[in-house]
């Protein structure tokens, strides 16, 4: 069989796709060396009648069956989280109902789930103590559920702050009223441009200085820190300096199998967007590691940096549509449809590539089922068989 791909430059070219998808066996023990986090994206209801800055509209039975797939084979949920497309489509209202689901069958299965606490319920200007409030009833929605928290970053705390002070009151205070250790998030400008100069300041060692002042002062109510920078030297220094006891999880999807393997002085556990295309690799990976063999991890994880690379290229915020792309080729889902009509955020070259790299890893489970929808997508862009 053979499908003819756009290039970057306009051209089509012959790919031939592979016959068989990667042989990894389901399921398996629990890892053990690292605790891992996929996060998950949404699925949309293609059906609904919306518009692209309307509330989203969720198939919720295809998107909770995407989280069983997740969990059974060993990998934790980071619910609500960037992946979700909060902020880019998912409003607070749709993300709390997700919490609230995803909580429940994570409840009933005994899966591991975190989910994201932010302010984005505020769609106006805000004070200190709006964005105070809002995470305040955001993190109560989450410890209703019993998730973990995961305190993300806020649009509305980098638009209000005058300065480290400011960040330092509001984390703490919340940091404070927790029920349980929280994971702090730092999400860099990259994936959200209007968290520029988070943590009051744009030179990143000051930010850095001012986040690990946060953990130091309330060390029993950070379980680990979130760091999606896409700078590994930072991440080590930072997990080097963090208290005895608060992990690092690696948001990095660019560096993050060397991450993950870690060093002689430490290494970082994962939560990561990338990890929902790569789920039942990552996993097969991270089991390898367990038995103490890191390079056959290393085999395993570091030849799917590319196609992180190219899902995560600028601008970076845009990798959901890369995502998405994959789990319908994958059979995950019958469309590629997205919550704000994102699907279009991507050019037909970049998805075609998004295929072929993917396809190589042996990614899909059914080969010929991932060649006929792209077929089929590529037929919509008027590339004929």
């Amino acid at each position: 069989m053979m499908i003819r791909l756009p290039d970057s430059e306009g051209r089509l070219r012959a790919y031939t796709p592979r016959a068989e998808p990667a042989a990894l066996a389901p399921g398996g023990p629990p890892l053990a060396s690292r605790t891992v986090f996929s996060a998950a994206h949404v699925v949309a209801d293609p059906f609904a009648d919306t518009t692209p800055d309307g509330p989203a509209a969720v198939d919720w039975e295809t998107t909770l069956a995407f989280r069983h797939h997740l969990w059974s084979h060993g990998l934790g949920v980071a619910e609500a989280m960037d992946t979700a497309q909060r902020g880019m489509g998912l409003d607070w209202a749709g993300a709390a109902e997700l919490i609230r689901r995803s909580g429940a069958e994570a409840r009933a299965v005994g899966g591991r789930i975190a989910c994201g606490v932010g302010t984005d319920q505020l769609t106006g200007p805000a004070s200190t103590e709006d964005v105070r409030r809002a995470y305040e009833e955001q993190l109560a929605v989450v410890e209703e559920t019993g998730a973990q928290a995961i305190l993300m970053a806020s649009r509305a705390l980098a638009a209000v702050a005058t300065g480290p002070e400011d960040y330092l009151t509001v984390y703490g205070h919340l940091l404070r009223q927790a029920a349980e250790p929280v994971v702090l998030h730092w999400l860099g400008p990259m994936f959200d441009p209007a968290l520029a100069g988070y943590w009051g300041s744009d030179d990143l060692d000051e930010a850095t200085e001012t986040f690990l002042a946060v953990i130091a002062d309330h060390p029993d109510k950070v379980d680990g820190v979130k760091v999606s920078l896409l700078d590994a030297r930072r991440e080590v220094e930072l997990r080097r300096r963090l208290p005895k006891g608060v992990r690092c999880y690696t948001g990095d999807d660019f560096h993050y199998p060397e991450l993950i393997a870690g060093d002689e002085r430490g290494f970082s556990h994962a939560l990561l967007g990338i990890f929902d295309p790569l789920g039942p690799l990552a996993a097969h990976a991270v089991r390898t590691l367990d038995t103490g063999d890191v390079a056959g991890f290393r085999a395993v994880l570091d030849p799917t940096v590319e196609l992180s690379r190219h899902l995560f290229q600028t601008p970076t915020r845009y990798y959901k549509t890369g995502v998405v792309l994959l789990a319908w080729l994958a059979g995950h889902q019958e469309h590629f449809v997205m919550a704000g009509g994102l699907q279009s955020a991507r050019s037909l070259p970049h998805l075609a590539r998004a295929y072929e790299l993917a396809d190589g890893l042996g990614l899909f489970p059914d080969p010929g089922l991932a060649e006929e929808r792209m077929a089929r997508l590529l037929s919509v862009y008027g590339v004929a068989p």
